[in-house]
C-alpha cells in the first residue's frame, strides 16, 4: 500500500513548506513536490488532499496510565483503561504506559499485555517498569533484566518522590534504581529513563539533584513529570532544565496552584532553557485526586489525552509560540529523549505516524499510525476490539 498526502504544509516539526509526503507500507518513503508512484497497478496507491491542512508528526504521549489508575478513594475510584480511539482521536500514535499509586491490583504483567493489545490494534506502545513503589516491582525481578530482556520496557517509573503516597524511598535506594536502569539501557540500546512522579512535598526534586551532584549519573537519565504542579516545584524544575536536564509538563493538571503549560514554557524560554529540554504528556487515564492539607481524600478527576492538542493550541494561540516550537515537546523531544529513533519526525525512513490539522483552528482532521489511516476528517475509521 502506498499513500500520498499532497499539498500539505509540512512541519517536521520544523516548517518544510508545502510538500507531498509518500508513505510506503508503514514508513515514510519520500518527502518532496509532485511525488509519483506509478507501479502499473501492482500496488494500490491512495491519495489524500492536504490542501489547507498542516501535516505534523504523530503525537508521542510519554506518560499515560493505559491500564487505568486511581483507587486513592477506594476501589470504586479506579479509573478505566485507555482505548484505541481515546488515543487516536487525540492525535496520539505512540504511547508509553506506566503504573502509578496502585502497583498491587495493577501489575507489570497486565501493563505489558495492555501495551501489546494497543499495538495490535494499530498504535505503537512502550512501557516503564514499576510504579510509585520502591523496591520496584518488575516482571523479571530486577529493573536491569526488565529493560534488557523485554522489548517494550524503555525505563522505570513512575517512581514517586516528595509525595505522601510514595513509599518514602531512601536516597540510596533512589540512586541505585537510576544506576541499574542506566546500565541496563546502555546494554540494550534503550533510553534507560527514570520517569519520576513529582509530588507537592517540600523536598521537591532533592533526590534528583543529589543523584546528579553526588554520583556520576547524568541529568539525561531523569524525566521528572508533573513539574507544573505548583510554583515552587516549577522553579526547581526550571533550574534543573537550565542545568541541562529535561522536564515534563502534565497537560491534565487542573489545579489553582499549578503553573499552566504555556506559561511555564514561556518562562523556560525566557530563562534561556533550550527548546529541546521539555516535553508534554497527558497522564491520561490517571487519577487526579484532591487531598486537603491533612492528606485526606476529597475528590477525583481523570486525566485525558485530549489535553495534548489543547496545550498545543494554547501554546500557539495564547502564548504566541511558533507552531514548530510548540510541536517539539509532543514529537521530536520525547522521541529523542526516549531513543525512539523512527518516531517524532517527518523524514524518509521514519515510521508513518502523521497527523493532519486544520490550519484555521489546529483541530484534528486525519491521523495515520504506521501507515494506516486511523482517523479521517475527525472521525475514527479504526476502532479498538471492544469499541462500538
Amino acid at each position: 500500500m502506498i499513500t500520498i498526502i499532497r499539498n500539505a504544509k509540512v512541519y517536521q516539526p520544523e516548517y518544510a513548506g508545502i510538500k507531498d509526503v509518500m508513505l510506503i507500507g508503514s514508513q515514510i518513503g519520500a518527502l518532496g513536490e509532485n511525488l509519483k508512484a506509478d507501479l502499473g497497478g501492482a500496488v494500490e496507491v491512495k491519495e489524500i488532499d492536504g490542501t489547507g491542512l498542516l501535516l505534523i508528526p504523530g503525537i508521542i504521549d510519554s506518560h499515560e496510565h493505559i491500564l487505568g489508575g486511581g483507587g486513592e478513594g477506594g476501589f470504586h475510584t479506579r479509573t478505566p483503561e485507555a482505548t484505541l480511539t481515546g488515543l487516536t482521536l487525540n492525535g496520539v500514535t505512540t504511547v508509553v504506559g506506566c503504573i502509578g499509586t496502585d502497583g498491587v491490583a495493577r501489575n507489570m504483567e497486565a501493563l505489558l499485555a495492555k501495551a501489546h493489545a494497543l499495538e495490535e490494534e494499530g498504535v505503537t506502545t512502550y512501557v516503564y517498569t514499576g510504579s510509585y513503589r520502591v523496591p520496584v516491582h518488575t516482571i523479571t525481578g530486577d529493573v536491569m533484566r526488565d529493560i534488557m530482556l523485554l522489548d517494550k520496557v524503555i525505563g522505570v517509573g513512575e517512581v514517586a518522590i516528595s509525595d505522601h503516597r510514595s513509599s518514602q524511598p531512601t536516597f540510596e535506594e533512589f540512586a541505585r534504581i537510576a544506576a541499574d536502569i542506566r546500565v541496563g539501557g546502555m546494554l540494550s540500546g534503550k533510553a534507560g529513563i527514570v520517569n519520576v512522579h513529582m509530588g507537592d512535598g517540600p523536598r521537591m526534586m532533592d533526590f534528583i539533584w543529589r543523584t546528579v551532584r553526588e554520583t556520576e549519573i547524568p541529568f539525561s537519565q531523569f524525566l521528572p513529570t508533573h513539574v507544573g504542579r505548583n510554583a515552587a516545584l516549577f522553579e526547581s524544575a526550571l533550574e534543573f532544565a537550565k542545568a541541562g536536564g529535561t522536564i515534563d509538563f502534565t497537560g491534565s493538571l487542573d489545579d489553582d496552584d499549578e503553573v499552566p503549560v504555556s506559561k511555564g514554557i514561556l518562562r523556560l524560554l525566557d530563562a534561556g532553557v533550550s527548546s529541546d529540554h521539555f516535553t508534554i504528556s497527558s497522564d491520561g487515564q490517571g487519577s487526579l485526586p484532591i487531598f486537603n492539607e491533612k492528606g485526606e481524600f476529597q475528590g477525583l478527576g481523570v486525566g485525558n489525552a485530549s489535553c495534548l492538542l489543547k496545550e498545543l493550541r494554547e501554546c500557539v494561540n495564547k502564548a504566541g509560540l511558533p507552531l514548530e516550537l510548540a510541536l517539539k515537546p509532543l514529537t521530536s523531544n520525547p522521541a529523542r529523549i526516549l531513543k525512539l529513533a523512527r518516531k517524532g519526525r517527518i523524514l524518509p525512513g521514519c515510521d508513518g505516524d502523521i497527523c493532519l490539522l486544520r490550519e484555521k483552528d489546529l483541530s484534528l482532521h486525519t491521523v495515520i499510525a504506521k501507515g494506516q489511516v486511523m482517523v479521517a476528517e475527525g472521525t475514527a475509521v479504526v476502532r479498538g476490539t471492544f469499541e462500538k
